[in-house]
């Protein structure tokens, strides 16, 4: 392990997110070579939470385009202010300037509602900029933001091309609904975020409720990493291991099992679809626990 990797790990943890040896050293290659990096991964593993970490641990701003089926570029770049346009135009009604130099007033950029995508170029100082889930949105989209990624500028018909002030440390994600196009995956670093270990599950449980008993912390992380075993249509992800953690300690639980209407009230932290409530009967939990409690 370098100095380098040491440092940014060490940041993340700072930032109360733990990371393994390569995922440090692909950041460390993201501001390195300044460019975009890909994150895959199932729901709940962390991908979201590692843009945030990266944020804190380089004191940079985060910005964050959430996509969706159906995004545009007007969403995503840029909208004119419409209302303060006409206000304006209406106030210069009795102006002596020009026509075009009225046009050029209206079309300046005190009228322009930056987006993501532009707010990230028109910062003085890097930011974070987190494209979350970019398989939700179209190929239209995608290949609009390709283009993006390439030059780092933006054309709009009645200012011109407004280029990034400073470059953007840019991390996508992706949840694999759809398969991303080979020019988007050629333009990225990549790396694929799985469920954590028992260990590194336990690290973080830790890192970010350090108040929590250490057996009930080993506890909760044995159940969950078994009920991740199991065919469920949801598996949990970090976030349900930290809600269920906390539900328990609010009830003062110090260890599994807890009493048996407790444990069934805060399995609500874990199951979220109905068939993985029906799927779960009361002898898989019973099962899970032995395995959890076991020493």
């Amino acid at each position: 392990m370098n100095d380098s990797t040491m440092s940014m790990q060490s940041r993340l943890a700072a930032a109360g997110y733990v990371a393994e040896d390569d995922l440090a050293s692909t950041l460390e290659l993201l501001l390195e070579l300044e460019r975009p990096l890909l994150v895959e991964g199932d729901a709940g593993v962390g991908k979201t939470e590692l843009a945030k970490a990266l944020a804190t641990a380089t004191d940079s701003r985060l910005i964050r385009l959430q996509c969706y089926e159906g995004l545009d570029v007007d969403t995503a770049v840029y909208e004119w202010n419409y209302p303060r346009q006409l206000l304006a135009i209406k106030l210069q009604e009795t102006s002596t300037d020009s026509l075009e130099d009225r046009e050029d007033s209206i079309f300046s950029e005190r009228y322009l509602l930056p987006r993501p995508l532009l707010l990230a170029i028109r910062e003085q100082r890097s930011p974070v900029l987190l494209i979350d889930e970019i398989d939700r949105a179209d190929e239209a989209f995608e290949a609009y933001l390709l283009e993006l990624l390439s030059d780092f500028q933006i054309s709009i018909p009645e200012l011109g091309t407004l280029s990034a002030r400073a470059l953007p440390r840019v991390i996508l994600t992706s949840n694999g609904m759809r398969e991303l196009s080979d020019a988007l995956r050629r333009r990225c670093l990549y790396y694929f975020l799985d469920y954590p270990s028992l260990d590194k599950e336990l690290d973080i449980v830790r890192a970010r409720l350090p108040d929590i008993d250490t057996r009930l912390a080993s506890q909760v992380v044995r159940f969950v990493q078994s009920l991740r075993e199991l065919d469920l249509r949801k598996k949990p992800g970090i976030a349900e291991t930290l809600d269920w953690a906390a539900a328990l300690m609010s009830q003062g639980a110090a260890s599994l099992p807890t009493p048996a209407a407790t444990l069934h009230r805060t399995l609500s932290c874990l199951i979220k679809t109905r068939d993985d409530q029906q799927r779960l009967q009361e002898s898989e939990i019973d099962r899970l626990l032995s395995r959890a409690i076991a020493p």
